[in-house]
């Protein structure tokens, strides 16, 4: 113990920084963290005998550093929004990003009457650039319980716009200028390159993955490269090399070069969106070059602290981020363990170009495995060796783009051969990620803690002397608690299949998003995927499917075929019942990718199909021929209806298509009803239930979802006609049983 006192005696100002970084990350928002931090910090100081005066500054320091984050929290969160939500709007909304198409329509983040509001339409996105200008009209409404990231970003209110006019002005000041240095730079790195290499080009010099293929930026996810696409030190060390190389080519004295690269990185930092990542990386940076400046030594473990300190007297709320979480873990993880693991691999002479990236991502990865597996629940079993394959590419492929962004701010034509160079190398990347993301079991389900246990107990063995005493027994107990970790993570309560004659029907708990499971003699059927990140692989194990007979994607939404290509990644599909209708959008092109790459077919229906499968019998009564024609027609009214039959049971299952799209069909009564569009607002939904007279009705929706769905016209008509109604935003998945004693609803899980 007197050796850890004076260890921590011989550095107060870590300490205080430390006691500092405390006292915002928590804050007056959770009173007994805060106190049992200061319990903490008294009892550390007893045990260690530190002296009074510095026990008092930390006790000091965790206290003001709790009162400046709740003041900054009231800063951030004062709105005027809030007294409008429910109320029409009309104003200038300056886009902080470029409109993404999503599940509903699209969406952005802005700011109205300089306040952060996110806008969010049903059309076809507005051609605007971060930075532009829109005078827009419409309403504001409250923000949802899926809604919390944006809660995280002080967002209070959600703009649903009527009308939208580009006012071809952009934002002015610094901000602007940020602007139009990352346009033309964006410009650069996309010209002359296909799109997948121009995404990921843009990704990896300004963390900017928008541009991705949806089934690259999986592929990079799974294969825990996604890491590349998020600006952070890795970028900042490199920007850093990059300035020092052409200043030397210049022949420019070092004091320069050091001040140059600290401009640099001021530019770069807001250039590549300001993230929690980036901003630790330039702090970090900033740091070490301004202790070179003043010829003084410089401290990773004190320039880590600062840089939480920066990042959290921004934003207080940051450090409830998985980003600034996994950043800071992988940076801390560095400092602890690269240094031992290089050791180690030098002492049996592996060359240094090895043993440097190989440490680096060992640590990186011991330190980010057990945030990434409780914040997401996953953990990638080839992240090691992917990353090790793709460490040498991955800085002539980043100097490349930076080249290219620096001369494209001249002229984009100038930086094609820059980017004509990278074509192969990042062609590399790319098929290392996909090739990793297509092995078994490369992204499994892990819990945060077994994970946690298992890196913990690795981290003391790469500590360890070699001839420690307790290094063998730290080894035995990580493999053991890793293998215990992976059994349990992949454990689940897994459904029999439904009895012999037993047809079962599952409405899947995917949030806000369609998954409908029908399971009859032996096939599986699976109508729309629901939303990206709903989690519908692991509802499908859940439900015991190992294959599935039949996908269908009734149409071109997100929120129905969002997850299309992580099914047919994971599980064997015999066909794909194709509904997008020539519509192009991100998720039915990443779709069509995965369909085509595991050699499934994709078949485009039409009102009179039938599809048999045993006693199961699907048909096809909608879209015909004319709505098809219709192009420009909404997708939800070309979406596929199906009447599904099976032992004399009837089930509706509508997709997005309302009572205009259902009255005039030739329908028999039925039993069940797959409510359409989540419950939104239907006029004709009284007289549609008169004359279908279901029995039971489950209403797919996220839970307290922002769209107001369901609505509460569509409750009163369902209790008003008799029908029993489940949603899976209250009662999760619904399953129904049908044999020969009737229909069954199991209890909700």
């Amino acid at each position: 113990m007197s050796s850890v006192a004076e260890a921590l005696r011989g550095h107060p100002r870590h300490l205080l920084a430390g006691a500092l970084v405390a006292g915002l990350g928590i804050g007056w928002r959770s009173p007994l963290a805060l106190a049992a931090v200061l319990l903490a910090t008294a009892g550390l100081a007893v045990a260690t005998r530190f002296g009074a005066p510095l026990l008092l500054a930390l006790v000091a320091a965790v206290v003001l550093g709790a009162l400046f984050a709740d003041a900054r929290l009231s800063t951030l969160d004062r709105t005027q929004l809030t007294g409008l939500i429910g109320h029409a709007v009309r104003g200038e909304v300056v886009f902080t990003q470029a409109p993404r198409a999503g599940s509903f329509g699209w969406s952005a983040l802005g700011r109205l009457r300089g306040e952060p509001v996110l806008v969010r339409g049903n059309d076809r996105p507005p051609q605007l650039a971060a930075g532009e200008i829109a005078t827009v009209f419409g309403s504001l409404r409250p923000l949802g319980e899926g809604d919390g990231w944006l809660a995280a970003q002080h967002v209070r209110a959600i703009l649903k716009p009527n009308s939208l006019q580009i006012s071809a002005r952009q934002r002015g000041g610094l901000a602007g200028f940020v602007d139009r240095v990352r346009w033309r730079a964006t410009g650069a790195l996309s010209a002359q390159l296909p799109p997948a290499q121009a995404g990921l080009l843009r990704g990896m010099t300004l963390g900017d993955d928008s541009a991705m293929p949806t089934e690259l930026r999986n592929a990079m996810r799974r294969s825990g490269l996604g890491h590349l696409v998020a600006a952070s030190g890795a970028n900042v060390a490199l920007l850093i090399l990059l300035v020092f190389a052409l200043g030397a080519a210049l022949a420019a004295p070092r004091s320069a070069r050091l001040v140059f690269a600290l401009f640099a990185i001021a530019l770069y930092v807001p250039l590549a969106g300001s993230g929690a990542s980036i901003q630790r990386a330039g702090v970090m940076g900033a740091a070490v070059l301004v202790a070179a400046i003043a010829s003084r030594p410089s401290s990773r473990w004190y320039a880590l602290l600062l840089a939480a300190i920066v990042t959290l007297a921004l934003d207080p709320l940051a450090a409830e981020q998985p980003g600034w979480q996994l950043s800071f873990a992988a940076v801390a993880a560095i400092g602890a363990l690269a240094g031992p693991l290089r050791e180690r691999l030098d002492a049996r002479r592996v060359p240094a170009l090895i043993s440097e990236p190989v440490a680096l991502t060992a640590a990186a990865t011991l330190g980010s495995a057990p945030v990434a597996a409780a914040a997401f629940g996953t953990l990638s079993l080839v992240s090691l060796p992917a990353n090790l394959a793709a460490a040498l590419i991955v800085a002539p492929v980043t100097w490349l783009g930076m080249v290219a962004a620096l001369v494209g701010q001249l002229s984009a034509p100038l930086a094609a051969p820059l980017t004509w160079l990278a074509y192969w190398p990042l062609s590399a990347i790319i098929a290392i990620a996909r090739f990793s993301a297509s092995l078994p079991a490369a992204q499994v389900n892990a819990g945060g803690p077994i994970v946690a246990a298992g890196c913990t107990c690795l981290a003391l063995m790469v500590r360890a002397r070699s001839g420690h005493r307790y290094a063998a027994t730290a080894g035995v107990l990580c493999a053991a608690l890793a293998a215990i970790g992976l059994f349990v993570s992949r454990e689940r309560a897994v459904l029999a299949p439904p009895a012999a004659g037993t047809t079962r029907l599952s409405f899947l708990d995917v949030g806000q998003g369609d998954a409908t499971l029908v399971q009859s003699g032996g096939h599986a059927v699976l109508v729309d995927s629901g939303p990206p990140g709903g989690g519908v692989v692991e509802r499908l194990r859940e439900e015991g499917i190992e294959e599935l007979d039949l996908l269908v994607a009734t149409h071109a939404q997100a929120d129905h075929l969002g997850a299309a290509d992580e099914i047919l990644e994971e599980i064997p599909v015999a066909a794909v019942l194709d509904g997008r209708d020539g519509v192009v959008e991100p998720e039915g092109s990443a779709m069509a990718e995965s369909a085509a790459r595991k050699g499934v077919p994709l078949v485009a229906p039409s009102a009179g199909d039938a599809i048999n499968l045993g006693s199961l019998k699907l048909e096809i009564v909608s879209p015909d021929g004319n709505a098809r024609s219709a192009r420009e027609a909404d997708p939800n009214q070309r979406a596929i209806v199906i009447l599904a039959s099976v032992a004399g049971l009837r089930l509706l299952l509508t997709a997005d298509a309302e009572s205009d799209v259902l009255a005039p069909l030739q329908l028999p009564m039925i039993d069940v009803l797959k409510v359409s569009h989540h419950g939104s607002s239907d006029d004709g939904l009284p007289r549609l239930l008169e004359r279908l007279r279901p029995q039971v009705a489950v209403i797919e929706v996220g839970a307290r979802n922002s769209y107001g769905h369901p609505t509460a016209e569509t409750i009163s008509a369902l209790r008003e006609a008799g029908v029993r109604t489940w949603r899976t935003d209250k009662d999760g998945t619904v399953r129904i049983e049908v044999d020969s004693g009737g229909l069954h609803v199991q209890r909700p899980t």
